[in-house]
């Protein structure tokens, strides 16, 4: 092969394979992927326990090992805005957020 035709496979090589790295620190900085409902009776446990501390409102999502907690319960409150409930393994409330869509 001539060395120009070698140059050019090994340029399209590096620049296919630094998309496809590109490609997978992309996905696996997405959250939502790698998300796990709270299922079982801790489902019944959290969602009682955020409900109470709210007062109000309808879980609309929820995920366990959150970043910020052992549980994360999402509510949407009677007004529409939405909260997201952080609880520790016994269930106990350690913060709440109110719910920004648009922080991505």
């Amino acid at each position: 092969m001539k060395k120009r035709t070698k140059l050019l496979i090994a340029s399209i090589t590096i620049v296919g394979l630094t998309a496809a790295g590109t490609g997978v620190a992309l996905s696996t900085n997405d959250d939502d992927a790698t998300d796990r409902p709270i299922t079982g009776p801790a489902y019944e446990q959290a969602t009682n326990a955020a409900l109470a501390h709210l007062g109000e409102g309808t879980v609309t999502e929820t995920e366990i090992d959150d970043e910020e907690s052992k549980y994360e319960v999402e509510v949407t409150k009677d007004d529409g805005s939405q909260v997201d409930v952080q609880l520790d393994e016994s269930f106990n409330v350690v913060s709440t957020e109110a719910d920004d869509e648009n922080d991505d």
